[in-house]
């Protein structure tokens, strides 16, 4: 079911707004539409994000739970780190 948002703005922004979607062979009805499904699109995949980063360290903590966990000092970790950016500024 379609639901409907209502907002205010100046005339001027309305105007203006107005011609510009009519420019482009569109109502201002559906520019809006369009920017609203953007953001929800944007949104949706910062969910998406969110829920595989939760999965991430999920997942490390369960490896830490089991003793299956690798821990490295720090000049190693470093070191790692160094050789792989690198590794991916050589790709450029």
């Amino acid at each position: 079911m379609d639901t409907r948002i209502q907002f205010r703005v100046d005339e001027e922004t309305k105007r203006l707004a107005q011609q510009m979607a009519e420019s482009q062979g569109r109502t201002l009805s559906d520019a809006c539409r369009e920017l609203a499904e953007q953001l929800a699109e944007q949104q949706r995949k910062n969910l998406s994000h969110d829920d595989w980063l939760s999965e991430q360290v999920n997942l490390a903590f369960d490896k830490l739970d089991s003793d299956k966990a690798v821990f490295v000092d720090h000049s190693t970790a470093k070191s790692r780190m160094a050789e792989r950016k690198a590794k991916i500024r050589g790709r450029g």
